[in-house]
């Protein structure tokens, strides 16, 4: 019951958060920061009560596919809701309550084969290192959108109504590649951590869990690299945020998916 209440009141508060940044945005007015600070605070408070209690039962932790989307865009929303006090960011909220709400709706209905399994504090420590790079490259890859958006209206002259709302096209390309660098810091730890802890990384079932991951962490090094050496930017950037974010969800929800409703 604790489980379901809590979602349930998280899903609202996203919702009531949402409905208030939408209003704002539509009437082109900026949205007041106290009231969607605090909806927000509340909502992931009770998001993060409810993916507790359905991860950590008694006899171990439920890793299930949608329990685990559901801490992981927790995680989005607390690490934009931080960064949204000192920078224009809160509208990345119109993309993430909603995609919350259906993260929180779908790790109650389907539960699939949930193998309970016990950590050690080396496992522990790599899992939240994963799930902390996940959830910063997935706003890195949001803002990449909102910055293609950006780039859109104002190559077509298309520059009034919601784009006003925006940071500057020079202050949203800062703000990706300083989330770009964060998310591959922690992804670099991640790895070692993976290194360090964990058996077998090319083990059956984490072989190409392992290979995607790689292969995400170069991407994104090779995008990091453009950036400093060749000024990369724009849609080059875009392409290349996009690219490594495909790769690093089929490593992990792509795994989870075949684990937990294939096998």
């Amino acid at each position: 019951m604790f489980v379901l209440l809590t979602n349930l009141t998280a899903i609202a508060l996203y919702l009531l958060a949402w409905s208030y940044l939408l209003r704002s945005l539509k009437r082109a007015s900026t949205p007041q920061r106290w009231v969607y600070v605090s909806l927000t605070g509340l909502a992931v408070a009770a998001h993060g009560a409810g993916c507790y209690r359905l991860i950590n039962t008694p006899d171990g932790l439920a890793l299930q596919l949608f329990a685990m989307m559901s801490l992981v865009f927790c995680c989005v929303n607390l690490i934009v809701l931080f960064s949204s006090l000192r920078k224009p960011v809160h509208n990345l909220f119109l993309l993430l309550f909603p995609l919350a709400t259906l993260a929180i709706g779908a790790s109650l209905a389907f539960t699939g084969n949930a193998n309970l399994v016990s950590l050690t504090l080396g496992l522990a420590s790599h899992v939240l290192l994963s799930i902390t790079a996940y959830s910063v490259f997935i706003v890195a890859t949001f803002q990449a959108l909102f910055l293609a958006l950006q780039n859109y209206r104002l190559k077509h002259k298309r520059t009034l109504g919601q784009v006003k709302l925006l940071p500057p096209l020079q202050t949203m390309e800062a703000l990706l590649f300083e989330m770009l660098w964060a998310g591959q810091i922690l992804l670099t730890a991640s790895i070692i951590s993976g290194i360090a802890f964990v058996d077998d990384l090319f083990a059956q079932h984490l072989a190409h869990k392992t290979v995607f991951t790689i292969a995400a962490w170069i991407i994104y090094s090779v995008l990091l690299w453009g950036r400093h050496k060749l000024g990369w930017r724009g849609y080059t950037a875009i392409r290349w945020t996009l690219v490594g974010f495909a790769m690093l969800m089929l490593a992990y929800f792509g795994s989870k998916l075949v684990l937990d409703y294939i096998l």
